[in-house]
């Protein structure tokens, strides 16, 4: 097994036994240890088996296994999970505490992340409307009348996340988010980063989601930095975040030519919290508020969004269509399901 099969307890060959509904099925995480039906339809039974497996996935890096609501507490406004800590808590994304009373963000104007270039075009969730894997938003927003060869990506990777996503490919943030001390970057420095070749800045992670605050303040730094210039803000995020940054996000994605790629995991709100660990209502009122401002800029587009195949709870397969069904009428309405990969 690689390192995320151990993580979740996946092994897609093995049948496994639903420790609810007692039916076997051929791709079950044992982290899980509960089929799709049984999520969906046994939303008040499934609940201590959603609990255990997310305490399972957390004990390992110093993170709380749930978002904090201490009866007494200081309250984070950050994203959708709005964490209320105890004195000396921590909060779900490892970044906030509550010391004395006070609510402190622990990296301070920093932030836990990382970053490297990569060669566009690249590997992105939009690539194919994208300005620099396509022909979309040139010449305003791209180099060349089709994909930037020879220009660059700034790839940055942030090590915290409002979610706890168990089929996460990229679960090693975790690791960062505990060793948050050691691995803090500048706004300044991330800025010094984007030289004459580089098009684009994407937020991913982990998600920016609870660092946005200093994902925008190197933005305008970068972008005052390349002034008259191109440079892309984009981001890949979960769309938790509280409803002003998001608004921030799209000032600065609509400017530059940049988009936003929502990861939307699941449509169910119990399936969603067995995925994540937290509700998707944000994430979903998020979503539709920002496709409001698609007409202000049809080209290229600033809303993607991607849904993560994960076998035997999220896939084509026809016993899982109500997802799909519930996806695409949702989509349909916005004026959306064109730019929905999956």
């Amino acid at each position: 097994m690689n390192d995320l099969e151990n993580r979740i307890g996946f092994r897609a060959r093995e049948s496994k036994t639903c420790l609810l509904c007692g039916k076997t099925f051929q791709f079950l995480s044992e982290t899980l240890g509960i089929c799709l039906s049984c999520i969906r339809h046994s939303s008040h039974e499934v609940n201590s088996y959603i609990e255990a497996a997310h305490k399972k996935s957390r004990q390992d890096f110093d993170l709380p296994s749930a978002p904090p609501q201490s009866e007494i507490g200081v309250e984070c406004h950050i994203c959708t999970n709005r964490c209320r800590m105890a004195s000396g808590e921590k909060g779900f994304c490892g970044l906030r505490m509550n010391r004395e009373g006070r609510l402190v963000h622990l990296v301070g104007d920093k932030a836990v992340v990382d970053w490297y270039y990569d060669a566009l075009p690249t590997n992105c969730v939009a690539d194919w409307v994208c300005p620099g894997g396509s022909s979309a938003g040139y010449p305003a927003y791209s180099y060349q009348e089709g994909p930037e060869y020879g220009y660059k990506n700034l790839a940055v990777f942030f090590g915290a996340c409002s979610f706890d996503c168990l089929f996460c490919q990229n679960w090693h943030f975790r690791q960062m988010a505990e060793k948050a001390t050691s691995l803090l970057r500048s706004a300044d420095e991330l800025a010094e980063a984007v030289d004459g070749k580089t098009a684009c800045i994407c937020y991913f992670g982990g998600d920016p989601t609870p660092q946005m605050s200093f994902a925008l303040r190197a933005s305008r730094k970068a972008m005052e930095k390349k002034k008259g210039k191109i440079l892309r803000i984009c981001w890949e995020t979960n769309g938790s975040m509280r409803r002003s940054l998001l608004h921030k996000a799209i000032e600065l994605s609509l400017s530059s030519g940049g988009c936003l790629k929502f990861d939307l995991k699941a449509w169910n709100e119990t399936l969603h919290r067995a995925l994540t660990g937290v509700s998707n209502r944000q994430t979903w009122e998020n979503f539709s508020h920002a496709a409001g401002f698609i007409k202000e800029r049809p080209d290229p587009p600033l809303l993607v969004a991607s849904t993560l195949l994960v076998p035997g709870y999220v896939d084509y397969n026809l016993t899982l269509f109500p997802h799909s069904i519930e996806l695409y009428c949702f989509l349909t309405k916005i004026g959306l399901y064109e730019g929905w990969y999956s």
